[in-house]
């Protein structure tokens, strides 16, 4: 079992709402002394006709292969300085599972993270998507969104699910909506499945504060034995790293006794 550090989960300016190259993320790794650096943009929106359906979200499909490229080759320039890791955060569409699916199987990632954004086409972020909503539409909305990261599991497609509760992050409240057995029926799918999921410090910067996912969540994805690993989600070259020494301290204290990262699509484990 190793004992290093690492961040799987780091954007770029291709996304449109990143900023920053990938080259000043690779040297902020090697700067906060990471052993590995992810790079995991925005995938394109593949399943459509246009370029860049939705600028400022995700990179346009003409920019995938300059993507890819880019990552290995600085993977071979600081191969002396740090491991760097090429990544992708995909979307999970059930409607477009095929487009993706045919892309990831084309490239040599070293991970996919599998990333929900989108519950009945409204962006998971969007300020005041739960106004007026009674208790029941609310919960209806909750086990929607936790089907469709069901389905991410049960997909093949990913070796991490990202951001699993990130639907609190403009709205707090969502943590407290009572869908029980829906989360606890998606821990067991993706503990089932082998699935990782991360640890996400994004929530920081969102109204909710502190980390995706909740402890409580975190104590109840080691009961169902679901792997866990470590994204920033950085979109500034700063943030990378952002707290990883104390999410392994809090994955400790649960009662974890490592975190998984991913080379060559092959599950490593780092002890805590």
């Amino acid at each position: 079992m190793e004992d290093i550090t690492f961040d799987l989960h780091t954007h770029h300016e291709r996304c449109g709402h990143a900023t920053g190259c990938i080259e000043d993320y690779v040297k902020a790794a090697i700067d906060r002394g990471l052993d590995y650096i992810g790079i995991s943009d925005h995938s394109p929106h593949f399943y459509s006709e246009e370029d860049h359906l939705f600028p400022k979200v995700t990179m346009p499909i003409s920019a995938f292969d300059s993507y890819i490229k880019e990552v290995l080759a600085l993977k071979e320039k600081y191969a002396d300085r740090i491991h760097v890791l090429l990544g992708m955060e995909s979307d999970y569409l059930e409607l477009y599972e095929a487009p993706y699916r045919k892309i990831i199987q084309q490239y040599p990632f070293d991970y996919v993270i599998g990333s929900v954004h989108y519950v009945h086409d409204i962006n998971i972020f969007a300020r005041g998507r739960w106004d007026g909503f009674s208790e029941a539409e609310a919960i209806r909305e909750k086990e929607e969104y936790y089907r469709l990261i069901q389905l991410s599991a049960r997909s093949g497609m990913f070796h991490i699910l990202g951001h699993i509760d990130a639907m609190k992050g403009f709205y707090p409240a969502f943590s407290d909506i009572p869908a029980t057995k829906a989360v606890e029926d998606t821990l067991r799918i993706i503990g089932e499945e082998g699935v990782a999921i991360e640890v996400n410090t994004s929530g920081k910067m969102k109204d909710v504060g502190g980390w995706y996912p909740s402890h409580e969540m975190l104590e109840r994805a080691l009961y169902y034995n679901v792997e866990v690993t470590f994204g920033s989600d950085a979109h500034v070259p700063e943030r990378v790293g952002d707290d990883f020494e104390n999410v392994a301290m809090t994955l400790k204290e649960v009662g974890y006794q490592h975190m998984v990262f991913f080379v060559g699509g092959e599950k490593r484990k780092v002890r805590l």
